[in-house]
């Protein structure tokens, strides 16, 4: 359990809380084998959640210096909070099966309103074993209504209304090209987008501004509310310059799985840097204006880097570029000639002027050594002799070179969203070593500006970086909601809080968990939520799955979503879903049910992509059907379609 911390302070300043059973492991399995008359045993769960109730208060007594600590209108679920973390301080296992061979409740889903539902609970087992009942609930701090309205209240002030149709929001990142594309912002309002979210990682404020503006003139115009959220990009360590190898372009034509020509490739041949008018698979810059001459039909003729013969018919010919099809693969680098001929004559010829360098990945394979330094210079692949042997290891600087001094040998290390795996075998204040553990068969690349996780080392950075402060000033005078990510502890928390008192413009707060530290202190950040701004969870599953393992992912985004709900904060869902669908066009079956159970949060973030808007239609139309079916962990028991193909002596029976 992500408990722990809290639970520490209970241990502290009592002796620690009971168990419910009041029994040791051994004489609690010796009870359960033993057969016992129904009054006795009644009996026996009567005195065990009586002692569940007493915990939960003795819990409450424990910390209320902490809770006296926070506003008194968000008191009550910081209580709820107090009291589900007490609850799931044991393993109820045995006790909640007890309960349901009585029929009776096994709080299995009472994180909204935990003391009333034991409670509850106490009542009816009061009322089987011939006690007075009194039906009334005592000093519950929210009840079986008032706990899911608090949270459905508290979404409602941090995402926005829930459109008509469903409870849960839609999310969507905006790309930057979307900055000059009106039509894909109404498109996207139009699918069910409910808040934008922007990436304070890409682009600028301009980009930003006109983004916001486009999202809020959208919304006007179809008459419905679209919160934005900016997203901080916090301390994110990355792999910074791999280097470059020798600039060159290249095209291929697609062929058949027999080598002929299904389609040429279209390339296009420009001059001052314009872009093309049609859509073309490569661009090549030149540096004379090859458009004054060329006629469509002509033939444009270069020897390639390879030296070989190359022969490309013109197109079309438009204001400074000539666009070609080429049914050989080609490579050009800069100055390699490409001259125009027509009925066999030369008309114009003209140099491939200097082209942007490409960028030189370091492959890494298992076993390989990779050096991460401190040192801003480029990195670069393996150096190796004529026998094969590796002669200088492969290197690659990082953003954030503070961190490797708190990193301790044998600790883990991961590279782009977990692609790629290693283990810390040396560590100075200036580079560590690593050992690869694990890359795609044949050797798996390593880029520029691509992510690298520590899920072992325990970091201490600020939460919010200088870009980051900049960044904040801009966004609480636009937006209505700031993401903050790579939250550790509460006391990153209270950093951006107290950035934000001290302006009168106070948007509300999005934490982002993606860290262990983060999942470990997880109760400590809720109950520092629980302030004076407006407050949610995203489950960033992303980083979250490279850090905790992929295995424990399922385990971990469910326990954030219960301890939220006891809290009473609203939560997003997000990071992939529906990505090969708003990537490629078409979502795969796990895609498909991630995004059905994604309707127990609150709001569910989707990514950008070329087919982001049916991205956006699918995941609506999702979320409308399951929210028939499904309610946080409670499943709701709507007809089924399938009954209505029940035998004719069945239907009349139900008759």
């Amino acid at each position: 359990m992500p408990s722990r911390n809290i639970l520490a302070e209970f241990t502290r300043r009592g002796r620690g809380l009971p168990h419910a059973s009041g029994m040791s492991a051994p004489a609690a399995r010796a009870a359960a084998r033993a057969p016992a008359k129904p009054e006795h045993r009644t009996r026996r769960l009567l005195h065990a959640v009586e002692r569940l109730r007493d915990q939960l208060l003795k819990a409450e007594q424990l910390v209320e210096e902490r809770l006296a600590a926070i506003p008194a209108r968000r008191r009550p679920s910081a209580r709820n909070l107090i009291h589900y973390l007490a609850l799931r301080h044991q393993d109820l296992r045995r006790l909640q099966a007890e309960l349901a061979l009585e029929g009776l409740s096994s709080l299995g889903r009472c994180e909204a309103h935990v003391l009333a539902s034991v409670q509850r609970l106490l009542a009816a087992l009061r009322a089987m074993n011939g006690q007075l009942v009194d039906a009334t609930l005592e000093n519950v701090p929210v009840d079986h209504h008032s706990g899911p309205r608090t949270l459905a209240r508290q979404a409602d002030v941090v995402f926005g209304p829930a459109p008509a149709s469903r409870d849960a929001r839609i999310m969507v990142t905006l790309p930057g090209e979307a900055a000059n594309d009106p039509e894909l912002i109404e498109r996207l309002l139009a699918a069910g987008m409910d808040l934008a979210r922007i990436n304070c990682a890409h682009d600028d404020e301009t980009v930003w501004l006109a983004l916001i503006r486009l999202v809020r003139a959208a919304a006007a115009a179809r008459g419905r509310p679209c919160r934005i959220l900016m997203d901080l990009a916090g301390p994110k360590l990355r792999t910074g310059d791999v280097g470059h190898g020798e600039a060159v372009v290249a095209w291929s034509p697609e062929r058949d799985h027999r080598g002929r020509v299904l389609r040429p490739a279209r390339v296009a041949l420009v001059h001052g840097g314009i872009t093309p008018s049609q859509t073309v698979q490569t661009v090549v810059p030149m540096m004379g204006d090859l458009a004054q001459q060329a006629r469509i039909g002509d033939l444009v003729v270069c020897n390639d880097a390879r030296g070989k013969r190359r022969r490309m018919r013109v197109v079309h010919v438009g204001v400074h570029e000539v666009i070609i099809e080429a049914t050989t693969t080609a490579y050009l680098v800069a100055g390699i000639t490409c001259q125009i001929e027509r009925d066999g004559r030369w008309v114009v010829c003209s140099e491939v002027a200097e082209l942007p360098p490409v960028e030189e990945p370091v492959v890494l394979n298992i076993g390989d050594t990779l050096v991460v330094t401190a040192d801003p210079v480029a990195g670069h692949p393996a150096c190796r002799g004529a026998d094969g042997t590796v002669s200088k290891p492969a290197t690659v600087p990082c953003s954030l070179p503070e961190v490797l001094a708190q990193v301790k040998a044998g600790e883990r290390i991961c590279f782009d969203d977990g692609r790629i795996d290693g283990v810390v075998r040396q560590v100075s204040p200036t580079h560590l070593q690593v050992e690869i553990t694990r890359a795609r068969d044949g050797g798996a690349k390593l880029r520029s500006d691509k992510g690298i996780n520590l899920p072992d080392s325990d970091l201490t950075l600020p939460c919010l970086t200088a870009d980051d402060r900049r960044h904040l000033a801009f966004a609480r005078e636009h937006v209505d909601l700031i993401g903050l990510s790579f939250v550790h502890r509460a006391t990153d928390v209270a950093e951006l809080v107290d950035a934000l008192l001290s302006t009168p413009q106070r948007p509300g707060v999005v934490l982002k968990i993606e860290t262990p530290q983060a999942f470990s202190n997880l109760p400590d950040i809720l109950l520092a939520a629980l302030g004076r701004v407006p407050m949610g969870v995203m489950v960033a599953r992303g980083d979250l799955a490279v850090e905790v393992g992929f295995a424990r992912l399922a385990e971990v985004q469910e326990e954030i979503l219960w301890l939220c709900e006891a809290a009473h904060l609203p939560v997003i869902w997000g990071t992939q879903v529906l990505e090969t669908l708003a990537k490629k066009g078409m979502a795969t079956r796990a895609e498909v049910t991630d995004a059905a159970m994604s309707v127990r949060a609150e709001c569910v973030m989707l990514n950008k992509g070329p087919h982001i808007v049916e991205a956006v239609t699918f995941l609506n139309d999702v979320l409308e059907r399951m929210q028939e079916h499904q309610a946080k962990k409670r499943t709701l028991l709507r007809r089924l379609s399938v009954t209505g193909e029940l035998p004719d002596n069945l239907r009349k029976s139900h008759a």
